[in-house]
């Protein structure tokens, strides 16, 4: 994909912005092993577990889910992935997940992954992006609202954390013609 891979300097470190690759599965499962539960939590599949993280690469080889990952010396730090479903009728929309690492939470990697997801759905030819999370995940959802997702559903006890108890899941969503339009203001060129 174009444009990749990007170094910066962000607060000081140097991070690479990259699209991943079909060997990046053991820094992955690496990067999810230093996760909450609560983190967790909101994802498709348990990312902890080797067969997980098999599934995601054969997903990106297969072109169902694009990533871009940053990374920080030689780890990876967070990413962001657009997840495309089969069904004809959706083609258009994408699920987005961003997670960065606790450690790295301070750099706004967040803000940063999610505006390369959206320049990478404009390739893709993706014209809306929804993100789920827990409500109480107050730093991601102000992170998604400042970029202009907006709350579209609510999906009470949608799910299960490892202990049984269960989660409300927020649904947002985002025009991915509107974030670009207005792109300037989070540094996205067309």
């Amino acid at each position: 994909m174009e444009g990749f891979p990007k170094t910066l300097t962000i607060k000081g470190r140097v991070v690479t912005v990259r699209m991943m690759t079909t060997t990046d599965g053991p820094r992955l499962r690496t990067f999810a092993q230093q996760l909450s539960d609560h983190d967790l939590l909101f994802l498709r599949r348990d990312i902890t577990k080797p067969a997980a993280i098999d599934k995601w690469v054969s997903n990106v080889r297969d072109g169902v889910m694009h990533t871009v990952l940053a990374e920080g010396d030689d780890q990876v730090l967070g990413y962001s992935s657009l997840y495309r479903n089969d069904f004809d009728w959706s083609r258009h929309v994408a699920e987005l997940r961003v997670l960065v690492a606790p450690p790295a939470r301070s750099l706004g990697l967040g803000r940063l992954l999610t505006r390369e997801a959206f320049s990478v759905a404009l390739t893709l030819g993706i014209e809306k992006i929804v993100a789920r999370m827990t409500p109480d995940q107050t730093g991601a959802r102000t992170v998604f609202e400042e970029l202009g997702f907006r709350p579209e559903a609510l999906l009470r006890n949608e799910v299960k954390d490892r202990s049984g108890k269960t989660h409300d899941i927020l649904l947002m969503a985002n025009d991915v013609a509107t974030f670009l339009a207005r792109g300037e203001a989070y540094g996205i060129s067309r």
